[in-house]
């Protein structure tokens, strides 16, 4: 399981002050009011940062951070990635799973035979979709349907699913 989650990008800076434009990548753009602290990733230097504020603007957060003062200051965190340690996570509801946890559980169908892992999960807006990739490289993709996805344990990274007919030999039949 992943300890820290990514939650938006900084793209930009706003104004003169320090304050960050942040793409957010969560379906709850509302948490960046609740956080206190951020981890901010550029390659392989992380820096962990107190939140002074943050506020929407259109599908954009600005984000002020405690010790970025000026454009200048923000412009050095333009293209990092902003982290959230897993027990500041917001609390996801009974069936909903974050997708970094998904990543690389193992996928098998209800009969025990292993379709691979999950490499990606698609955001489509009706329903997610598991990209999952065998020892072959081949890829199926996995609606998840609660019909489809019989059951999922993040602490042993399996997925349990039953396929709709016809599914596995679309992809597989090539």
């Amino acid at each position: 399981m992943l300890e820290y989650f990514t939650i938006g990008k900084i793209v930009n800076t706003h104004g003169v002050r320090g304050e960050l434009k942040v793409i957010p990548e969560t379906d709850d753009p509302g948490r960046f009011s609740k956080l206190k602290t951020v981890r901010v990733k550029l390659r392989n230097n992380v820096t962990e940062y107190e939140v002074e504020r943050a506020r929407g603007q259109g599908t954009f957060i600005l984000l002020k951070l405690k010790g970025i003062d000026t454009p200048e200051q923000g412009m050095l965190l333009k293209n990092s990635l902003l982290e959230v340690h897993r027990k500041d996570a917001i609390k996801l509801p009974e069936g909903m799973w974050f997708i970094g946890d998904l990543i690389g559980c193992s996928v098998f169908e209800d009969d025990g035979n292993c379709l691979g892992k999950v490499i990606n999960v698609l955001q489509t807006g009706s329903n997610d979709v598991y990209e999952v990739t065998d020892d072959q490289g081949r890829t199926i993709l996995i609606p998840a349907l609660k019909t489809v996805v019989l059951d999922v344990n993040i602490e042993e990274a399996v997925i349990k699913v039953k396929l709709l007919p016809g599914l596995k030999e679309i992809y597989y039949e090539n």
